[in-house]
Parts: structure tokens; C-alpha cells; sequence
């Protein structure tokens, strides 16, 4: 086996590569730019090389300085992770030259595969079921309406080099048509250095379902069944799951076979996934087939049992599969939701800055099923612009998908994060989502169920109650922690026995008994509804949460219940299944008087263009002056490698602009202003 390997990349898939190796015995060298001198990774590995600076095209995409360091170190073979030179048909050639193994699929099968355009030919050869478009490069705008007129709208505008959403443009109309070319093209260009795109048909109510496939170089290649991935956004992955829902065993073995037959036409000897577009009848069409390890690949070892780095490895020093078809067998059921740093309450920006705290919800197994957690961060550390905005890929393993779908929940209200904003509460949310749980999917799942954008989600009045109570029990704590502190003037006073707690503007009269500071707190709840007199019911609270701790988890009504807990004045601000709630602790007479206070309103800025994250302007399509209609772009903002389309929210006249094409600016920046 390899006594060394170098991994050709960074965040979590790095770490996750050395964890692989580390068990196999294999020592390891990271790279790394100088945004990433103090990242996990580089700590992880055995050694450390430095690359350049930040711009991936400065350090992880210098395939010459990775060979270098190959040599320099006595690295055996490369791990390319994915993203970055992990298809790229020149890198796995140059190392190939210089002796050094690359723990991917030949040169030939990356090639062959990894141009989307002679995929689908290649495809359509091995009589594998192709999605209706136009096999081949667009020329320009006009070829690519003549083209779209032809195969009937709505389409797909991909880039041929495209991966991640990258480069990827639904378009409904031809008048859509020239800035989807022209933003595909840039994105695909500054992601892959490849402008070309193609066109293909888009598929009605889609799922986007894949096929892991496994081969050797002895000529074995099987499948590991598949991934249901249909929960998207801006058509980028969000949260996967193994199996389907969707698919039968008919469909699943279909499916599986003819992935196989692709991957044996090339030649495959690696892990690779083929890519399906499925209808709402299980027809099933070839997308594309990405020639590496996926970012979800930890939802198909869960329910395999089957370590997809360590077969990757095995298979590039030249061992032959030592699994048969018939030895894949699934077992349970695992949901992976991806944690990015991104802002879901304002349309899913990025979000970037240090991270104050990270803590995580414990990894293993337990008796609901198993938590695993894939990361690259570290409370501390830093989320730079440069790089992809993925935090975390959270997993749970479970008998059933509703058993797997709920542990979900829990870990996900267990993840506290605080420095930038994430998207937890979106994905719990999603989780509690009856369509969800129902398996009733399709990749407009997000848009269609929130058309709107992610504003939080109403808790149920029950939800509410409990809140209430953690809120008067973590007041509780507090309180007792202070009578201790030397000093007190009144250190044997008693905790009040009545107050209020107000919930999102809900009045929640209540009484708090418990025998001892540390023990279990009743809390009774009074009739608001006839001045607070008489108890309706009551909650008995257990749990060892102590002031500081950002998670309160124990019981509540003989139930578990967990919640985030953030200290603000006069209350907390607690979250739990998606829901951000602010709750305030008030004596009886505080709450009268509170009801008395008027409404702070937030700023007008309906008449200024605000930067929604910090970015770089790409372009500024407007002058001063100028009449602007509604829908119309205005300026476009690039932020880790996504460019972000600003428009007119209504018709207007720009009298102000404040920043110019090249400016890097911070969140809420005046762009322009108008009248």
C-alpha cells in the first residue's frame, strides 16, 4: 500500500481523506493558500506545503507546484478530492508523467467524461437514456434561441467544463435567453476557465437522482445504489439522501445497470456517479457523470457499510474490488444536509467571517441511529471569501427515513453556530416539511414551497408553550448563579414565583415552583384569557443546562426537547426546528408596562440599492438619471464564485451611484440611490 499520499485540496474533504488515510496507516501531506495557514486540515495532516496566495488559480489549481511538492515531499500518489484539478484530464496526465499515482479514474475516462457535451454522445453510444437537446457547442446568442425555438422552452443553458451549478441557467423565453448565455458563459469561465455551453431540454417536474458506480483496472465495475439529491437551490445541492424514496427496485436496478455500462464504455476504475433526471413516471435520463468522489458521498457508505475513500485508494495502487454486486446490500436509511455559510433569511447570500462559536452536535452512534458530521472548520477559525461557503455536511443514519429525517431535526437544533450567519434554521425547516417527510420531491422543492424566500417558520401554539418554559427556566438558572455571587445584598431572597413570558408578542401568564436551585422547575401556565387567574396545565422541566451553554436540551412535559439559547436584554432569543423566536422574561407589573411601549421601527431604504452581501461588483448596468423599469438589471455582485443579478424591485429614476464596477463592498453598502 501507499506509505504516503498528498491531498490536492482543502475544507472538509481534505479532512476527510486524511481520516481515511490516517486508519489505513498512509501518512499525509496538505497544501494549502496562505487564507488557509491556519486551517484544520493543514493541522490534521502528517505535513504541510504552502501553495501561494488565496485565488484558487494562484495555489489549488497550480498543477505544476502540486507536482513539485509530490517529489519535494517523496508523495506517492494524490487525492484530489473534488472541485479544483479533480477533473481536469491534463492534471492526472502531468502526475502520471512525473510517476506519481492519481487515486482517480485514467486520464482517458476524465476526458471522456468530463466534457459535457461528448458525455452525452458517448452516452447515447453506450444506449443509456439521453435527455432531448443539442449535442454540441453553442456558437452564440441567435444559434442558442434558434436552437431553444427548436427543442421547445423551457431549457437548460449548462457549461460544457460545469459542475456544482456552476455556469447552469434555466430559461423560460427567448428573451431570457441572452443574460442567461452571458452569465453562464462568465461563471463557467472564471469557475473552469471553459466558456462553452450547451442546450439542452428541461424536464418537467424533475428528480435529480444518482448512481454511485465503483470499478477497478481488472475490468469490475458495480453499483452502490443510488442518491436522491432533488433538494436544490439555484441548482446546487442541499440536502441528499439514500436511497430514493422515489425509486423501486425495478427502477433502482435499471438504473444501476446501465450506470455501469457507461462507466465500463470508458473504462472506469474509480468511484464516480452518474447522474439521472427522473420524471414523475421513473423515466430516467442521463445528465452527466462526474468523473470523482461527490460531496455526498457519505449518504451511500452509511446505508453500505462501504468506505468509498479507502476503495478509491485500494483501486489506485492496483487491487482488484474485493466486493461483488451481490455483496452490496443497504441497510437503513441516511439524510445529509449541507451547512453553508450563507444567510437564509436574505435570499441565501454569503456569509463570511470568523467563527465565534462552533459547536457541533456529538458524532456516533446511539440508540435513534448515527450522527456524523464532515467538517473543515474549527471554532475560531475563519470562512473566507475565496472558497466554496460550506461549513459542514451533517448526516444521520437511521432503520427508517422518518427515524433518519428525525434525528436530523435534533442534531440540527443541537448545531450552534454564531459569527456569520448559516442556514440550519433553513434546513430544519425543510426537515419538518410535511412534503418532505412525505418523500414528494422534485428539484423545485425549495421555490415551490418557499416562493417567497425563507423568512422562519410558525411553530405550532404547543411549540410556543415549551418555549416559554425554557425561557423561564434558563431565567431560573440565571437568577440562581447571581444570588451566589459574593457581594449580594440580598443573597437569600427566593426566585419570584409569578411572571409573564412573552413570546413573538404572545403574553404567557405563568408560575414557577421547584424544591431545589439545580432540580427539576414545575411551570404552570395561568388562563390568560381571564386575567391570569386559575391554572390550565403545566410543565415539569428537566434538564442540567447552566447559564453560558448555548443548547438547552432535556425534557419538558416527560418529552424531549431541545432548543438554541441566546441571552438578550430582557429575555433570550431561542431557536428550535427552524423557528427563531424572541422571548422576554417580565414581572407582571413590567409586562403592563411594556404593553405600553411604542413600536421601534426599522430604517426606510426602499429608495437605495443595498449590497445583500460583501462581494465584488462585476458591472454596474445603470447610469445616473436614468428611468428604470421593474425586473431591470441594475448591477451584478460576484461572491464566492457565484454572481448575483441585482434588480429593480419597482419603476424608478436613478439619482445617486455609489460604487463602481471593481469595488469590493460590505454587506448593506449603498450601491446607488433613486427617486
Amino acid at each position: 500500500m501507499f506509505k504516503k499520499i498528498l491531498i490536492a485540496n482543502r475544507g472538509e474533504i481534505a479532512c476527510r481523506v486524511i481520516k481515511t488515510a490516517r486508519r489505513m496507516g498512509i501518512k499525509t501531506v496538505a497544501v494549502y493558500s496562505d487564507a488557509d495557514a491556519d486551517a484544520l486540515h493543514v493541522e490534521m495532516a502528517d505535513e504541510a506545503v504552502h501553495l501561494g496566495p488565496p485565488p484558487a488559480a494562484q495555489s489549488y489549481l497550480l498543477a505544476d507546484k502540486i507536482v513539485e511538492v509530490c517529489k519535494k515531499t517523496g508523495a506517492e500518489a494524490v487525492h484530489p478530492g473534488y472541485g479544483f484539478l479533480s477533473e481536469r484530464t491534463s492534471f492526472a496526465e502531468a502526475l502520471k508523467a512525473a510517476g506519481i499515482v492519481f487515486i482517480g479514474p485514467n486520464p482517458h475516462a476524465i476526458a471522456a467524461m468530463g466534457d459535457k457535451i461528448e458525455s452525452k454522445k458517448l452516452a447515447a453510444a453506450a444506449k443509456v437514456n439521453t435527455v432531448p437537446g443539442f449535442i454540441g457547442e453553442i456558437k452564440g446568442i441567435d444559434h442558442a434561441i434558434e436552437i431553444a425555438k427548436g427543442i421547445g422552452y423551457p431549457v437548460m443553458v449548462k457549461a460544457s467544463a460545469g459542475g456544482g451549478g456552476k455556469g447552469l441557467r434555466i430559461v423560460f423565453d427567448a428573451d431570457e435567453m441572452k443574460q442567461a448565455v452571458q452569465s453562464a458563459m462568465n461563471e463557467a469561465r472564471a469557475s473552469f476557465g471553459d466558456d462553452r455551453i450547451f442546450i439542452e431540454k428541461f424536464v418537467d417536474q424533475p428528480r435529480h437522482i444518482e448512481i454511485q458506480v465503483l470499478g477497478d483496472k481488472h475490468g469490475n465495475c458495480i453499483y452502490l445504489a443510488e442518491r436522491e439529491c432533488s433538494i436544490q437551490r439555484r441548482h446546487q445541492k442541499v440536502i441528499e439522501e439514500a436511497p430514493s424514496p422515489f425509486l423501486d427496485e425495478a427502477t433502482r436496478k435499471a438504473m444501476g445497470e446501465q450506470a455501469v455500462q457507461l462507466a465500463k464504455a470508458v473504462g472506469y476504475d474509480s468511484a464516480g456517479t452518474v447522474e439521472f433526471i427522473v420524471d414523475g413516471k421513473r423515466n430516467f435520463y442521463f445528465l452527466e457523470m462526474n468523473t470523482r468522489l461527490q460531496v455526498e458521498h457519505p449518504v451511500t457508505e452509511l446505508i453500505t457499510g462501504i468506505d468509498l475513500v479507502e476503495q478509491m485508494i485500494r483501486v489506485a495502487y492496483g487491487e482488484k474490488l474485493a466486493i461483488a454486486q451481490k455483496d452490496v446490500k443497504l441497510n437503513g436509511w441516511a439524510v445529509e444536509s449541507r451547512i453553508y455559510a450563507e444567510d437564509p433569511y436574505r435570499n441565501f447570500l454569503p456569509s463570511i467571517g470568523r467563527l465565534v462559536r462552533y459547536r457541533p452536535p456529538a458524532e456516533g452512534k446511539g440508540a435513534a441511529g448515527t450522527i456524523r458530521n464532515d467538517t473543515g472548520v474549527y471554532e475560531g477559525g475563519e470562512i473566507s471569501m475565496f472558497y466554496d461557503p460550506m461549513i459542514a455536511k451533517l448526516c444521520t443514519h437511521a432503520p427508517t427515513r422518518l427515524d433518519a429525517i428525525k434525528l436530523q431535526i435534533e442534531a440540527l437544533d443541537r448545531f450552534y453556530i454564531d459569527g456569520i450567519q448559516h442556514n440550519v434554521p433553513f434546513l430544519a425547516a425543510v426537515m419538518e416539511n410535511k412534503r418532505f417527510q412525505d418523500g414528494r420531491l422534485t428539484t423545485g422543492f425549495i421555490k415551490e414551497e418557499f416562493p417567497d424566500g425563507f423568512h422562519g417558520i410558525a411553530l405550532p401554539h404547543a411549540a410556543l408553550e415549551k418555549l416559554a418554559a425554557v425561557a423561564v427556566f434558563a431565567h431560573a438558572r440565571d437568577n440562581a448563579r447571581a444570588r451566589h455571587v459574593s457581594g449580594r445584598t440580598h443573597p437569600e431572597s427566593s426566585y419570584p414565583a409569578d411572571w409573564v413570558i412573552v413570546v413573538d408578542g404572545k403574553e404567557h401568564p405563568l408560575t414557577v415552583a421547584f424544591e431545589k436551585e439545580d432540580g427539576p422547575v414545575t411551570i404552570q401556565f395561568r388562563d390568560a384569557e381571564n386575567g391570569g387567574s386559575g391554572f390550565t396545565h403545566s410543565f415539569v422541566v428537566e434538564s442540567d443546562w447552566a447559564p453560558g451553554q448555548p443548547v438547552f436540551a432535556g425534557r419538558i412535559g416527560g418529552e424531549n426537547f431541545v432548543a438554541q439559547v441566546a441571552r438578550t436584554q430582557g429575555g433570550f432569543r431561542l431557536q428550535h426546528r427552524g423557528a427563531s423566536v424572541n422571548v422576554a422574561v417580565y414581572f407582571p407589573r413590567e409586562a403592563a408596562l411594556a404593553r405600553l411601549m411604542p413600536e421601534k421601527l426599522p430604517p426606510d431604504t426602499s429608495k437605495q440599492l443595498l449590497c445583500p452581501m460583501p462581494g465584488l461588483v462585476v458591472s454596474i448596468n445603470v447610469t445616473e438619471g436614468q428611468e428604470v423599469k421593474a425586473g431591470e438589471t441594475l448591477a451584478v455582485v460576484e461572491a464566492m464564485k457565484m454572481e448575483n443579478v441585482l434588480r429593480a424591485e419597482r419603476d424608478a429614476t436613478v439619482t445617486k451611484i455609489a460604487a463602481r464596477k471593481g469595488d469590493s463592498l460590505s454587506v448593506d453598502a449603498i450601491i446607488m440611490e433613486f427617486a
